[in-house]
């Protein structure tokens, strides 16, 4: 038997929120999202919401956000998570997931965030959580900066490929590993594991969930994570046991509707 591990998607089972709607308003703020992209990323995530299970679904939003980003400069985008990290992200922490990590670590399996999310966004997140493996969207980069081509989607079967190829390498097994997401487009992630569970499932999760009487988590409590530690032990995980991809379409419509309400309120 090889080792084991544990796969955590990031927006919704680690943070309560997604994690490039955390960047979206510096990202505005910073030039490189204008009012016409505001609506054009709003028309994208509704169809991803709608139907992102469906491969037609998520190649399209995957050409879009690389088009989004073409022309943006690698080491700003990097600049602006780094700045705002702390900030953004850290309040947002689920605890139960913070524990959850910690208790897998401490079970000696390593743990790996896997997210559609930019890589420039998904590993410091993982390093503020102490976690250094990380699957995430790759774009392409010429000369510093975005190219307009991606060259990894970390959503749906490619995550698949993504956490099957890394267990051949470190020698995991999976029927002994464990996965942890709260959308229904994780479905392939969550049946390539032996030890499946979902967290703050949507609708269509939960139900596959009642179907294979996987265990369904709620995690309530987004605590930063100075504050969690220094009042050990927390939230009990067992006490919870009762659910720059495509996050940053959700963090530009989010900033235009309330940059719109608020002019409007001026």
């Amino acid at each position: 038997m090889g080792r084991s591990a544990a796969f955590f998607d990031l927006d919704k089972t680690v943070i309560a929120k997604s994690s490039a709607l955390a960047f979206g308003r510096p990202f505005y703020r910073d030039g490189l999202i204008t009012r016409r992209d505001v609506v054009k990323s709003a028309y994208a995530q509704l169809m991803f919401r709608l139907g992102g299970t469906d491969e037609q679904t998520m190649a399209r939003t995957r050409d879009y956000l690389a088009e989004l980003c073409r022309g943006w400069q690698v080491e700003q985008v990097r600049q602006i998570v780094a700045e705002t990290l702390h900030e953004l992200i850290n309040p947002y922490v689920y605890a139960e997931a913070a524990a959850l990590i910690e208790e897998h670590q401490s079970a000696g399996r390593d743990v790996v965030l896997v997210s559609a999310s930019g890589e420039e966004m998904v590993r410091p997140i993982g390093e503020l959580l102490g976690v250094t493996d990380v699957i995430a969207t790759r774009m392409a980069v010429h000369d510093g900066r975005y190219s307009g081509e991606v060259e990894f989607y970390a959503a749906g079967p490619s995550k698949v490929e993504a956490v099957t190829a890394l267990a051949e390498k470190r020698g995991y097994d999976l029927a002994d590993s464990y996965a942890y997401s709260d959308s229904v487009s994780d479905r392939p992630l969550l049946e390539c594991v032996g030890h499946p569970s979902v967290v703050n499932p949507d609708r269509a999760l939960r139900r596959l969930a009642t179907e294979n009487a996987w265990p369904v988590l709620e995690f309530r409590h987004p605590v930063p994570l100075g504050r969690r530690l220094r009042e050990r032990p927390g939230v009990p995980v067992a006490a919870a046991a009762l659910g720059v991809g495509v996050g940053v379409a959700i963090g530009i419509a989010w900033y235009g509707r309330h940059r719109r309400a608020r002019t409007a309120t001026a």
